[in-house]
Order: structure tokens, then sequence, then C-alpha cells
């Protein structure tokens, strides 16, 4: 049986990794398959997650230290933690799993400092990638740069054509 310092020592690494994570996602993982939960594993470790299974009490007294005591009532029952530093794909890693896989619910997540319960984890898991929300906001500043130089454009055009007109009046004349 674990003596309290080993109970602190794993505390205090539950305190880190809430800390220093920015996307956390609890799961009740039970009545998963061995093959189901190895297959998560591998999906979970290629995106850069780290998922464990913890006791309710290690992570509520982790929580309650830092200031997370709005998780407590979602620790209840068997619970699987993937800890991130990606604000998003723990929740749609997870969450295309329990689609695809109705055994698998999801609790709750801590996004940024903030818990938020399992509709919400939803709602964050069909949000586009990080990469997909860049490019959509470069491409909105960048649509009204173009039209500025095709303005811009079409002023130095007509100079253009002007001075042209004019060169010939200059040459019809000599």
């Amino acid at each position: 049986m674990p003596n309290f310092e080993e109970k602190q020592k794993v505390v205090d690494d539950i305190k880190k990794k809430l800390q220093s994570s920015t996307g956390v996602v609890l799961a009740d993982y039970r009545g998963l398959t061995v093959s189901q939960d190895t297959s998560l594993r591998v999906e979970l470790r290629q995106a850069g997650i780290e998922y464990r299974v913890l006791k309710n009490t290690m992570v509520r007294r982790a929580a309650n230290e830092i200031g997370l005591e709005e998780l407590s009532p979602f620790l209840e029952g068997p619970t699987a933690v993937a800890f991130s530093t990606d604000s998003i794909a723990p929740a749609k890693i997870l969450s295309e799993f329990s689609k695809k896989n109705k055994i698998l619910t999801i609790k709750a997540a801590v996004v940024e400092g903030k818990v938020i319960g399992p509709e919400k984890v939803k709602d964050l898991a069909n949000l586009p990638s990080r990469a997909v929300l860049l490019f959509l906001v470069l491409a909105g500043m960048q649509t009204p740069l173009q039209g500025m130089v095709n303005v811009l454009q079409g002023s130095i055009r007509k100079l253009g054509y002007a001075l042209e007109e004019v060169r010939k009046l200059k040459e019809a004349q000599a």
C-alpha cells in the first residue's frame, strides 16, 4: 500500500500536468475491450497526447489544489485522463473514438484552465483544426488587401493609358 509521500508525488505529478496542459479530457472507459483500449492509446500517443487511468481522489485533490473545484462532480466512476498541449486534439480524438465505440463516454474537459461539460466537449471536437483556423484567418485578412491592390493597380493602369495617349498626340503633332 503506497504511503502518504508516494501519493503526494502522484498528486503533484497530476497537478503539474493539469497546469501545463491546455487541453485535458476526462472519460469513462468502463467496458472497453483490451484491443479497443490499445487502439485508443496508440491513436492518442501518435497525436502526442498522454492518456492515463487515474484515481478520482488523486485527481480531485490535485484539481482542488490548483483551483479547479468545478471538476469534482465529474470525478465519479472509472476515469481516464488525456493530457495535451493542444486544446482541441484530445477532445477530437476521444469524441471520434466514442462515436465508433459507444462504450467510451466523455465526462468533462479542462480547456485553458476552464472546466467544460460533455456537451461543450463535443462542440469543441467539431471545431476545425488549428491549421484550418489559421488558414481561414489569413484568407480573411488577405482578401481586402487583394482588393486594395487591384484598386491601386487600376489607377496606375489608367495613368499609363493616359500617358500613352499623350505620347501618340505628341507624335502626331510633330
